[in-house]
């Protein structure tokens, strides 16, 4: 079966293996691994493509419970369980993988780690406590905010591993990271840059005296990612970001809408190639999606885009964009669907595209198809000069498209402006009824290949 099939069934085929029965739910193992609902055919061809070449993890049958006394984890609110932990992900990895249950029950933990062929399952009613004790999360290669570096570990991270999973439908909770997960010292590490420090080992904050948030969670350069189910509390920064990674799946996952953290977007995928976010429903104080490619200099060095991007049968409820490019876009985005999006609460742009001259990068090829809510700004937001930032390396946008998409509210509808030397390549929109415009005018500047087919602000024609 290929990914399309196995996304219009719902099902991931498990592999099978041996294992003391000790460390075996005959139940669980005998239930295949399905997507909480099938992704429809989607409205365009290349977007159907993607999907059904995105690979999605394969587990043998062999589950490892980390309550096990081998493992030792205790769900008890008061045990540190890191250790135990990743005793039971190493043995899943060094078996040939498998999955590790976590059972109900509250379990206080560092940093988790995921190894190749694993997959962390919580079972319902299991809650992650990330630990406010710093020393439970080693220093880790991340970026922080589209820069390379050496940061605290995020609460689940992984590098450079092969076929990975987060499932279940338990909770994470990053509450107690507050009184270490704190700071936002970019301008430190662009001081490095200038300085000529182009290794990211020498780009250390912990014992530098300056501080950065850790990511939630994060698999960093890691091929066929799965994260199914579960949901996100109090974090402290973007919550689920998937780096230089291939073949990542984000289905049935809720974020956090309630905190009052800054920057805590729901989902970031940064640089990388085939993923597939999908019955999500994503909440924030930030962005719901953020699709990011690096930043600036370090952005250059790297230069990996990030590509082939579906979104699909989402809800988004956070405070900025429900599809976002950038504004760390220096390596580029490209091909990006969404369809069928109900947006809610204060989100202000369906669609919000940034750059400036200093950050370059391009947006190309970003399609919207099926989005409904309300908006508190502009349902499409274009900006070239983003913070007034300027350089000598221009975006180059377009083309974007909109379709079969509504509102109810709106400040306006379409604010896209290009530079003069650096035009926005195709505006399209077609099929579209927007109601509730305050400002019923549109900004459109420098906009080439501009078409407007049966569109409607207020009820009347564009």
């Amino acid at each position: 079966m290929d990914r399309r099939q196995l996304l219009r069934t719902g099902v991931v085929v498990a592999a099978t293996a041996v294992v003391s029965p000790a460390l075996i739910r005959d139940a669980f193992a005998a239930s295949p691994v399905q997507l909480t609902a099938a992704i429809p055919v989607l409205p365009w061809p290349e977007a159907n493509d993607i999907v059904a070449a995105t690979k999605l993890p394969i587990f043998p049958s062999v589950n490892f419970l980390a309550t096990d006394p081998q493992f030792g984890a205790k769900g008890d609110n008061k045990t540190d369980n890191t250790a135990a932990f990743a005793k039971a992900i190493a043995a899943a990895n060094a078996a040939g993988g498998g999955h590790v249950i976590v059972p109900k029950g509250n379990y206080v933990t560092g940093a988790i780690h995921l190894k190749s062929n694993v997959d962390f399952h919580l079972e319902s009613g299991a809650v992650l406590k990330f630990s406010g004790d710093s020393a439970k999360y080693p220093t880790v290669l991340t970026r922080y905010e589209g820069i390379e570096c050496m940061n605290r570990s995020p609460m689940v991270y992984a590098h450079g591993q092969t076929n990975i999973a987060l499932t279940g439908s338990g909770t994470l909770d990053a509450n107690a990271t507050s009184s270490w997960n704190k700071g936002s010292d970019r301008a430190w590490l662009e001081s490095r840059i200038a300085a000529g420090v182009t290794d990211p080992a020498k780009r250390v904050f912990p014992g530098s005296g300056h501080t950065a948030r850790s990511t939630f969670i994060e698999p960093y350069n890691c091929d066929t990612v799965l994260i199914q189910g579960v949901t996100l509390k109090n974090p402290k920064f973007w919550q689920i970001h998937p780096t230089l990674c291939k073949n990542v799946t984000v289905d049935g996952v809720s974020t956090d809408p309630s905190t009052a953290s800054s920057n805590t977007d729901g989902c970031d995928p940064e640089s990388c190639d085939h993923v597939v976010i999908t019955n999500c429903n994503l909440g924030a104080h930030d962005d719901n999606i953020a699709i990011k490619s690096g930043r600036d200099e370090d952005g250059r060095r790297v230069n990996v885009p990030c590509q082939n991007l579906v979104v699909v049968n989402c809800a988004m409820n956070g405070n900025w964009g429900a599809i976002t490019c950038g504004s760390e876009q220096t390596g580029g985005i490209r091909n990006v669907y969404a369809y069928k999006l109900n947006v809610t609460g204060a989100t202000k742009f369906a669609l919000y595209v940034k750059s400036n001259t200093k950050r370059g990068g391009f947006s190309q090829n970003i399609n919207l198809d099926s989005v409904s809510g309300t908006f508190q700004r502009s349902v499409f937001f274009v900006t070239t000069t983003y913070n007034n930032q300027t350089g000598n390396f221009p975006p180059a946008f377009g083309p974007f498209a909109i379709s079969n998409s509504s509102c109810t509210k709106a400040e306006r509808v379409f604010d896209v402006s290009g530079l003069s030397n650096a035009h926005i390549k195709g505006l399209v929109a077609t099929d579209c009824k927007f109601a509730g415009v305050s400002n019923t005018s549109n900004i459109l500047n420098n906009v080439d290949g501009r078409k407007f087919t049966n569109v409607t602000i207020n009820g009347k024609p564009i």
